[in-house]
């Protein structure tokens, strides 16, 4: 009943972020630079993103025809990379023939073959996963997997899993030019499937923590900054009107902003000094603001001069001048 109720709270978890910033950079670098290097195929991240599903989730994302390769990790642990069609015949024809096709390849099912011809790609990707996660957590999970086997098709994952969650990259890709960029340019789609639990070993951290190039340095140094607040005020115009009106306003009222400009907004600080200039715009969907000049350091304000001291016995001027 346990394992019940946890993998019911895993799957409940959001999963926007998983594996983020680790996995997600590490993966993008690690693929690209697989193929790159392997066979001199540029291999383009057009989306990248992490979920988590169960056993019976997976079963149901394989693409049609897809090579299928069960991969062995830390602790008896078990993966599986998808490749889609047009990636696994990319592959196959940069090693045959050196370059990608103008025709778009037959529609056929993998064999060994196929999978024996990509299982070094694959294990030099994970690789190439496991040194980018060197130093993060993600490695726990996502790290020490490597090529296993050949699966004709996903029925007998159903058997081979563990019924259990797994954290599924799901990689839309363009191969050797993309989307017209290029002649023989391939987009295909490429899922890694990893068990949610992390079975593998920690990160082993530099043990000096005022070393400036350590991990644990630079997360602690984050920390810190972090914890320190500056409010910026996003300032698209201002107007002036009498308490009166003020104080008739009414909801649902138009208020016109003759000056307001949407490519001329100023940051200021809670006293109102500007500090620079941005443009509104978005970013992922969100209203987001972009600088369009360098932040300017604001100087502290100045206090007050102080009045100059009276002596004793004598009444300011102004107590003077009122007689």
């Amino acid at each position: 009943m346990t394992d019940v109720i946890r993998r019911k709270i895993d799957r409940a978890r959001p999963t926007l972020a998983e594996g983020a910033p680790g996995a997600d950079r590490g993966w993008r670098l690690a693929l690209a630079r697989a193929t790159r290097d392997a066979m001199g195929l540029d291999l383009d991240f057009r989306k990248l993103t992490i979920t988590r599903l169960s056993l019976a989730e997976i079963l149901d994302i394989a693409p049609e025809r897809a090579l299928l390769a069960l991969l062995d990790g830390p602790a008896g642990g078990l993966g599986v990379i998808m490749l889609s069609p047009p990636v696994t015949s990319a592959l196959i024809e940069m090693q045959t023939v050196g370059r990608l096709s103008t025709a778009p390849a037959a529609p056929r099912r993998p064999s060994r073959i196929d999978a024996a011809m990509v299982a070094g790609v694959i294990d030099r990707a994970l690789s190439g996963l496991d040194e980018a996660l060197a130093d993060e957590a993600d490695l726990v999970w996502a790290g020490g997997f490597r090529y296993a086997s050949y699966l004709e098709d996903a029925r007998p994952l159903a058997l081979m899993l563990e019924e259990d969650v797994y954290r599924v990259l799901t990689a839309e890709v363009a191969l050797g030019g993309g989307t017209g960029g290029g002649p023989g340019g391939r987009d295909g789609t490429v899922i890694l499937v990893l068990p949610a639990e992390g079975r593998g070993e920690r990160p082993a951290l530099a043990t000096d923590p005022t070393d400036a190039t350590a991990p644990q340095f630079t997360a602690a140094l984050q920390a810190q900054v972090m914890q320190s607040d500056c409010r910026l005020d996003a300032v698209v115009g201002r107007l002036t009107l009498p308490l009166r009106q003020i104080m008739a306003l009414e909801v649902g009222e138009t208020l016109i902003l003759p000056s307001a400009a949407l490519d001329a907004i100023a940051l200021e600080t809670l006293d109102g000094r500007r500090v620079a200039q941005a443009r509104l715009g978005q970013h992922r969907g969100m209203r987001a603001l972009k600088l369009s000049e360098a932040v300017q350091t604001a100087s502290p304000p100045q206090a007050p001069p102080r009045p100059a001291p009276v002596p004793d016995g004598e009444p300011p001027s102004e107590l003077r001048a009122a007689g």
